[in-house]
């Protein structure tokens, strides 16, 4: 097969042929091929690509290909897995491959390219995080012609080498040579060795001429500083042989070698929310510009990474609710809390200036006041705007950001219109404008309208709100510090997306999680679950769209709650807990199945089973009272619920208007939790799209509905239940995710990690490692079975590693609730049969935090409260208001602010000094240097220091 590709500055008609060869090892039923560029290859569809055959060397299976190209032929391609009919199962990680041939080759010469299936963790370096922030080593580097010229004609002996090699972890101002066993490659001498160029996309390549007498060839890579120190790599002799008995020799051979193999790369940062941040500067709420103080003190501890909660508008309800920053208004619009105002003008006048002075002092408080900060912020920009309006908006910058962004920021600045005039964020109480259109929308934003500075004020904010947060992520990539954001799975259900796009979602739905570590009713986020058919009909348009506007200002990002792109757990929008749910996509259970094991009772399994004993139990006296007003007795001492009540969020409405309520006043939480036990007492869900389908309650065997039925049925229920949550969904959800998850990862060259917690399928962790996602570890919620606590010195390298989140308590916290667990700990953990210090003591705290920082963990990162624990100074403030979300409470008030500023944070050398030890003692990564040969032990402390004893 000859391709008509592009040549080398003119055009041949030689062919010669390419032989691809790649160790890999497959399933039954899967082979390899090579998709590409051109024609030759398939042109990138993939059931066109070049077959691989398998062959057995040695100890390994080498898939191999052959096709005739031009000799002048270059193109981009990559390796995929695929089953009997060319399905893709999977495809390597990182960059297309690119193939320029060397100079000099000729008709019928066979050019045999030697490649390494290119590995998801291995790619990760060439995500911004680290190519364009940490390392960033190939800047002001010169790049090379990607072709080679030989010094010398070939006679028949010669064998032309072609080394390439993958640094992106390359030291500033270093080179890379190849040495090896034989006078060309310097014999072993790195300073004397075959010196790459550099191509570009972190790639260096040389060519060398080899005699064939000199085979087999072994040899390394090795770095050589700007100072002149060498480093090889890590492992063994890499090793060059041909077949010399082969009647048609290749001529070339590309050794196409994968990454420099160096010592696991190891980071660390801290976590904490803007809002949480405390300047000297801000008005009640941590903003923006804060992070350029916030990102001096991570470089001072000797951070990599600043992890912040997601940033995104979430004012729907116009009061403190809007603090869950989980539930966006808007996934493109930033969130107008982080302003600053007094960065919007070069010409406040003083009587706005002396506003915002008071406006400092009187939100100077111990928590945030999300209602009075946000209000305060938007009535002084609102002055500034009314002074400055036209000069901005008439400016080249602003028109740039409107032009980039008008696609959502118009429909988002008539939805705020909308929402103040119509007093609600629910969009099907707008009347006409209800059903969102673009005809509509272009006549809301219209110039003629009396609204119209309404709708330039949110342009205006948002601008400004773009400015500060892209000068802050600008000075951090400066710094070498990574800023990594937050992907919400879910959206509000009253927000711009809805509004744009509600094929896109399930609006008769919810998401949530089922029972776990942080409620055992799981939980109900409210938010809708998506409609992924819809979305996959652009190819998950909406979602690329919100990765490339985070690329923006971020370097990496975490994927809130990942198991929702595997499976989602959907609730009916008329429930209020988490419990009564079931996951999305799923194999429900049969109708015939259960027939085929004798159990007929439909009725009996999915209806709530109440009977009056069960009421006398829960209720006591009172039960007569409740049987009455909200149960229906449909036969002798069986009972079911009112039409007006038959849902939870009918029960609530019911017991707060009902005309009764007199009667419960002072019992209205145990009476609504008891009606939610006997509503939530069942085993089996109907599916209410298809009455033939089940779905088996979460903990069914909890139920009294269970323990009453016959041990038939007990047996029956409890093999299916098992099936229906371990077993029979594990491929559908592996498929699921694999259509989803690599169109995220595409769509930016962001760094990705997962945070993994809870009920996890047997398919996650292979898939993350398969897609190089990095996973989340917390030491108090272990995803090993039948384990109290995590051990850190065990932890997988592909995870990030922390002590505590933003979604649970603290590390003094947790430390001081519970005296059982933390003897528990004390005993596992720390190793000591001693009584622990009932305080969460520095010691105690150094203890935990290093063994985190020892860990094999790719990242440890932690939330600040637990490293300003270090010094007894920062631990004056009660450990429980320092917990910044409680997963418990729907209606939990995101407030915690951080009770010292940046700026004495930063007066604080010795604090620094601490966390810095800890890095640098760890072997960890760290600013401004380049850590080789660190103690990977550190400085362990005594389990006298830990007692307190010191």
């Amino acid at each position: 097969m000859a391709s008509s590709g592009p040549t080398s500055g003119k055009k041949s008609l030689n062919t010669v042929t390419l032989l691809f060869k790649l160790p890999y090892y497959t399933q039954w039923g899967q082979s390899l091929l090579i998709a590409g560029s051109e024609p030759a290859l398939g042109s990138w569809n993939v059931k066109q690509g070049l077959s691989l055959s398998p062959v057995h060397q040695d100890n390994e299976l080498i898939w191999c290909g052959r096709v005739s190209v031009a000799a002048g032929f270059t193109c981009e391609y990559k390796y995929y897995v695929v089953d009997d009919n060319k399905n893709v199962l999977r495809w390597e990680a990182g960059e297309n491959r690119k193939l320029v041939l060397p100079d000099g080759v000729q008709e019928g010469d066979i050019i045999e390219i030697r490649d390494w299936w290119q590995d998801a963790s291995e790619a990760l370096f060439l995500r911004s995080a680290f190519k364009n922030v940490v390392f960033n080593a190939t800047e002001g580097v010169k790049k090379e012609p990607q072709s080679a010229s030989l010094n010398k004609s070939l006679d028949p002996e010669d064998i032309v080498i072609q080394f390439v090699i993958s640094c992106p972890r390359l030291e500033s101002g270093s080179t890379v040579v190849v040495t090896g066993s034989n006078p060309q490659l310097g014999r072993w001498q790195a300073q004397d060795g075959l010196k790459l160029s550099y191509v570009g996309d972190s790639l260096w390549k040389a060519i060398c001429v080899l005699r064939k007498s000199e085979f087999p060839v072994k040899y390394k890579y090795c770095q050589i500083s700007q100072a002149g120190n060498s480093s090889l790599e890590l492992g063994p002799n890499r090793e060059v042989d041909i077949d010399l008995s082969s009647p048609k020799q290749s001529r070339y051979v590309v050794l196409s070698d994968g990454a420099l193999r160096d010592a696991p790369w190891r980071g660390a940062g801290v976590a904490v929310p803007v809002f949480s941040i405390r300047s000297d500067e801000d008005l009640g709420v941590g903003e923006f510009l804060d992070l350029k103080l916030l990102v001096d003190w991570a470089v001072n501890s000797g951070f990599h990474l600043v992890q912040l909660l997601p940033i995104n508008d979430t004012s729907v309800n116009g009061m403190w609710w809007d603090s869950y920053p989980y539930s966006s208004l808007s996934v493109f619009a930033l969130h107008p809390l982080y302003l600053r105002v007094q960065a919007l003008s070069d010409a406040i006048p003083a009587d706005v200036k002396e506003e915002i002075q008071q406006a400092k002092k009187q939100l100077d408080k111990k928590d945030v006041d999300y209602e009075a900060a946000l209000s305060t912020k938007l009535s002084i920009a609102r002055k500034i705007f009314n002074l400055e309006k036209d000069k901005v908006l008439n400016s080249s910058s602003f028109k740039q950001f409107l032009s980039e962004n008008e696609e959502w920021l118009k429909p988002y600045a008539a939805f705020c219109f909308l929402r103040d005039f119509f007093e609600t964020s629910d969009h099907s109480q707008w009347g006409r404008f209800s059903q969102f259109s673009k005809e509509k929308l272009e006549k809301l934003i219209s110039e003629g309208t009396l609204h119209h500075d309404v709708i330039r004020f949110h342009y205006y904010v948002q601008y400004h709100l773009y400015m500060q947060l892209s000068d802050a992520a600008a000075y951090a990539r400066k710094k070498k510090v990574i800023l990594k954001g937050d992907l919400p799975i879910g959206v509000d259900r009253n927000s711009v997306d809805t509004w744009v796009y509600p094929t896109l979602f399930r609006m008769n739905t919810a998401t949530g999680a089922p029972p776990d570590y942080f409620d055992k009713n799981g939980q109900n986020w409210g938010f809708p679950t998506y409609n992924w058919e819809e979305m996959s009909k652009d190819n998950y348009g909406w979602w690329r769209a919100r990765l490339t506007q985070m690329a923006k200002y971020f370097t990496a990002y975490r994927i809130d709650h990942i198991l929702g792109f595997f499976r989602i757990w959907e609730l009916p929008d008329h429930a209020a807990t988490g419990l009564l749910g079931k996951f999305r996509p799923s194999i429900p259970l049969s109708q015939e199945e259960f027939l085929s094991e004798g159990l007929w009772d439909f009725n009996r399994m999915s209806r709530p089973y109440i009977r009056q004993e069960i009421l006398e139990e829960k209720f006591r006296s009172f039960w007569t009272v409740i049987a009455a007003n909200f149960l229906n007795e449909y036969q002798k001492q069986c009972y079911e619920f009112k039409e007006d009540c038959n849902t939870e969020k009918k029960i609530i409405a019911k017991i707060k208007t009902s005309p009764e309520k007199s009667l419960w006043l002072e019992k209205e939480d145990s009476i609504r939790r008891g009606l939610f036990d006997l509503l939530q007492n069942i085993v089996l869900i109907r599916d209410p799209e298809d009455s033939t389908k089940f779905y088996p309650r979460f903990n069914l065997e909890d139920t009294s509905s269970f323990r009453d039925l016959d041990e038939h049925s007990k047996n029956v229920l409890r093999r299916l239940y098992y099936d229906y949550y371990f077993a029979r969904q594990e491929n559908l959800w592996r498929q699921n995710a694999l259509k989803t998850l690599p169109v995220l990862l595409n769509s930016s060259d962001m760094l990705a990690c997962g945070e993994d917690l809870g009920l996890i399928p047997a398919c996650v962790h292979p898939v993350m490692q398969e897609l190089g996602l990095i996973g989340l570890r917390i030491q108090r919620m272990p995803s090993e079975p039948n384990t109290e606590f995590g051990i850190p010195s065990q932890y997988s390298y592909m995870t990030v590693c922390a002590p505590s989140c933003h979604d649970c308590s603290t590390l003094r916290a947790w430390w001081e609730e519970d005296e059982g667990r933390r003897s528990r700990f004390y005993k596992t953990v720390v190793g000591s049969d001693e009584e622990p210090p009932s305080r969460c003591t520095p010691e105690v705290v150094h203890f935990i935090v290093q063994q985190h920082f020892d860990a094999p963990s790719m990242w440890a990162i932690f939330p600040l409260q637990d490293l300003l624990a270090l010094k007894d100074k920062y631990t004056s403030r009660p450990a429980p208001e320092e917990t910044i979300n409680d997963p418990t409470n729907p209606r939990h008030y995101w407030r915690f602010r951080v009770h010292v500023t940046l700026e004495s944070l930063l007066d604080d050398k010795d604090i620094q000094a601490t966390i810095k030890d800890l890095v640098t003692s760890s072997g960890r990564s760290f600013p401004g240097k380049k850590v080789e040969g660190a103690d990977e032990s550190g400085e362990k402390l005594s389990k006298v220091q830990l007692n307190g004893k010191a």
